[in-house]
C-alpha cells in the first residue's frame, strides 16, 4: 500500500496465467508485489517491514484484480457530433471531423472506439464509415469494440461484418457481450465459434468477453425500428403519439422484426421492466410488458408505447432471450474474456453489474465445472489486461500493481439477484487497489485509491 507494507501468508495464489496454483506469501509495498515466496522455496520466507500488517490467508486463494473496462470512444456520440441524429451516410467532411475527433481521444488516453450498432445514431453507420474510424483507431494500437448489428435474425451476418472491419482497416477486433440470442439463434453457438476461429486462423487480431447471465439488458426504446428514432427523443416521441407513425412501428415490431429489436418480432413476455425515470411509473417495474398489458386491460403494443411516452423514453429493461448452451459454448471459447456489461442505474439493474465476476467463480467453476478455477481466473485478468494493453495488472507477479482478491473458492458466490441486484457477493473478504483494502475482512472501508489508467503512447 502507498507508503506501507503488506504480507498475505499462506495463499494459494492463482496468479492470472492459467497455470497450476501454488501456496505462496505475497509482500506488497507502495502499490505493488515486491515479493512472492512459494511453499517450499530455499530461503527465508519474507518479513514485514514496520509499519505493516499481515493477513493469514489460509483457505483463501489470491487473485489479480479482475478486469471489466478502461476508456473506449463512443462512435455514437462522434456521430452525433458530426451529423447529428440524422439516418444517412456521413459526408467526406463530416467522416474527417469524426476521425479528428478520435484521433484527438486517443491521443488522450483511450485506449479504442465502441459502437452500438443497434442504437441510433449509431445504427446509421455503414461497413465503410466504420472501416474509416477503425483505421484511426490501428494508427494507435487500439481495438475495437462494436456491439454488433444483431443479436438475433442476423446475428452471424452483424459478427461477419465486424471482422470484416477488422480484416479491411488492419484494427484489433473486440466483441464486446458476444452472445447468440432469441429463439432463432438457440443451440447455435457453434456456428459462431466456427467464424472466429476461421478469423484467427486468417490472422484477424480478435477476442470477445461474455457476461454469465441469460438475460440482456438494455433501454425500452431501443427495441423501436431505427427510422422511428431519427432526428432525436423529440422525434421520437413525436412519432409514437402520432397515429400513423405509431401503427407502423407496431407493424415493424410485431410482424416485420425491428431493427432495434435484432430482427426479431418482439416477444412482449420477454421483455421486464428494470427500471423508470419517472418515480410515478415505479409501480411497473418487475412487470413485463405482457403483465403491464394486463393489469390496464390493453394491449401489450399499446402498453409499450405508452410507457415510453410517459417516462420520456427513460425506461430501461431486462430481456430475457438467452440460452444456456450458447453461454457456456461461448465461455469456452479460447479467445473469451468475462466482462459484466454492467449498467448501475435503474430500481432493478441487471445482476450482472454487482454479480458477473463471483458468478463465474462460484457457479461456472465450483457448481457446474465449465471452466476450471485457473482458467476462468485467466479469463478474468491476464486476457483482458492484455487486450487492454495494461503492462504491469493482471498477473500475480513481482513488479506488478497490487491489484488483487483474495476470496474462498469453496463459497465464492454472487450475492446479486434480478429481485436485489445490488447485494454484494459473498466469499470475497479481501480486495485490494494499489494495495489498500478496499474491502476489508468482508467491509467496504471506505478507501478510494484507484486513479485512472490512461492507454500509454
Amino acid at each position: 500500500m502507498p507508503g506501507g507494507s503488506l504480507l498475505i501468508r499462506g495463499a494459494l495464489v492463482v496468479d492470472g496465467s492459467g497455470g497450476r496454483p501454488y501456496r505462496a506469501d505475497a509482500l506488497l509495498r507502495d502499490g505493488r508485489i515486491t515479493a512472492i515466496h512459494r511453499e517450499g522455496d530455499p530461503g527465508p520466507r519474507p518479513t514485514l517491514p514496520p509499519p505493516g500488517r499481515s493477513i493469514d490467508a489460509d483457505g483463501l486463494a489470491l487473485t489479480p484484480g479482475f478486469v471489466d473496462a478502461a476508456y473506449l470512444v463512443p462512435h455514437g456520440t462522434l456521430r452525433a457530433l458530426a451529423l447529428g441524429w440524422t439516418d444517412r451516410p456521413a459526408t467526406p467532411a463530416e467522416l474527417a471531423r469524426m476521425e479528428q475527433q478520435l484521433a484527438t481521444a486517443l491521443t488522450e488516453g483511450a485506449v479504442g472506439l465502441s459502437a452500438g450498432l443497434t442504437y441510433s445514431p449509431g445504427m446509421y453507420a455503414g461497413t465503410d464509415e466504420l472501416v474509416a474510424l477503425c483505421r484511426t483507431v490501428a494508427a494507435f494500437d487500439g481495438y475495437f469494440s462494436p456491439h454488433h448489428r444483431s443479436y438475433g435474425a442476423h446475428a452471424l451476418d452483424a459478427y461477419a461484418e465486424m471482422v470484416d472491419v477488422a480484416r479491411r482497416s488492419g484494427c484489433a477486433l473486440h466483441l464486446a457481450h458476444a452472445t447468440m440470442n432469441f429463439q432463432v439463434n438457440a443451440g447455435r453457438a457453434g456456428e459462431l465459434t466456427a467464424l472466429l476461429d476461421a478469423a484467427l486462423a486468417d490472422g484477424v487480431d480478435l477476442t470477445l468477453d461474455s457476461y454469465p447471465y441469460l438475460p440482456g439488458s438494455t433501454t425500452l426504446a431501443a427495441l423501436l425500428p431505427g427510422w422511428a428514432t431519427a432526428g432525436g427523443p423529440e422525434q421520437t416521441l413525436a412519432r409514437l403519439a402520432d397515429p400513423a407513425a405509431r401503427a407502423a412501428i407496431r407493424t415493424a415490431l410485431e410482424q416485420q422484426g425491428s431493427d432495434g429489436c435484432h430482427g426479431v418480432v418482439a416477444d412482449w413476455d420477454t421483455v421486464q421492466i428494470s427500471g423508470v425515470r419517472n418515480p410515478a411509473l415505479r409501480p411497473t417495474v418487475g412487470l413485463t410488458i405482457s403483465q403491464l398489458a394486463r393489469r390496464d386491460s390493453m394491449e401489450p403494443f399499446s402498453a409499450y408505447a405508452d410507457l415510453l411516452r410517459a417516462d420520456s423514453l427513460g425506461t430501461t429493461i431486462l430481456q430475457h432471450v438467452g440460452h444456456e448452451q450458447n453461454v457456456r459454448a461461448i465461455m469456452r471459447h479460447p479467445a473469451h474474456t468475462g466482462g459484466s456489461d454492467g449498467l448501475l442505474t435503474g430500481d432493478r439493474p441487471h445482476p450482472r453489474a454487482w454479480g458477473t465476476f463471483p458468478r463465474y467463480l462460484g457457479h461456472y467453476v465450483r457448481e457446474e465445472g465449465v471452466l476450471g478455477l485457473a482458467e476462468c481466473v485467466e479469463h478474468l485478468s491476464a486476457r483482458p489486461a492484455r487486450r487492454l494493453r495494461l503492462p504491469d495488472r493482471g498477473l500475480v507477479r513481482p513488479g506488478y500493481r497490487a491489484d488483487l482478491v483474495l476470496l474462498d473458492p469453496d463459497t465464492v458466490a454472487a450475492g446479486a439477484t434480478y429481485e436485489q441486484p445490488r447485494t454484494p457477493p459473498r466469499g470475497i473478504p479481501f480486495v485490494l487497489v494499489d494495495g489498500v483494502p478496499v474491502v476489508d475482512d468482508h467491509r467496504r472501508t471506505g478507501a478510494t485509491p484507484g486513479r485512472a489508467v490512461r492507454r500509454s503512447p
